[in-house]
């Protein structure tokens, strides 16, 4: 079992997949990339630790953990079918990664999926894009001062997740894009 937290962040993507896919949803590596984003935050706050081991980045389209990206990128616009492996660095091999079974892990898990799974991509997208937000403070920080790798530390999001809201409305107003990309 992995043990944490903070969680390689695979492995908790591998569970939210596996989450989705009890709960009929169908995810992408955009729309995992933010969900797994709301559940750092909510996990964050709720607990004063952070869910996933690295950091989030800001991203033309939101935040985007770079392992997780690395993870699915070959799954493009598509649904995720597959899971995260881990490499052994001296064999090769590749073997699946073990979920997280910590109770408020799974907790969260299941609250975000409740809550935001059934959100289009583009929805999930406006909702990391609100002002004063995480990802609104790093891209308008990198404007004026150097920000490594356009990095959104714990910190940011622990000060600044709370102006994470979702509007009312059916329909996204950036569209519906199938694949993220850094910020340049």
């Amino acid at each position: 079992m992995p043990k944490g937290p903070p969680f390689d962040p695979r492995a908790v993507a591998n569970l939210m997949l596996d989450q989705a896919a009890v709960a009929g949803l169908k995810l992408s590596n955009l729309a995992l990339q933010k969900l797994l984003y709301f559940a750092h935050g909510q996990y964050l706050i709720r607990t004063g630790n952070p869910l996933l081991d690295g950091c989030f980045e800001a991203w033309t389209y939101g935040p985007v953990h770079p392992a997780v990206y690395r993870a699915f990128k070959c799954e493009e616009g598509r649904p995720i079918e597959t899971r995260a492996t881990a490499r052994d660095v001296m064999t090769g091999a590749t073997r699946p990664m073990p979920v997280p079974d910590d109770i408020e892990v799974q907790r969260v898990i299941v609250g975000v999926l409740g809550s935001l799974g059934h959100l289009s991509a583009g929805r999930l997208i406006e909702i990391t894009h609100a002002p004063d937000g995480p990802w609104a403070f790093v891209v308008n920080k990198a404007k004026t001062s150097v920000v490594l790798g356009l990095r959104i530390s714990d910190n940011v999001t622990r000060e600044r997740f709370r102006f994470q809201r979702v509007s009312v409305g059916p329909d996204s107003r950036v569209g519906e894009p199938n694949e993220d990309s850094p910020l340049v």
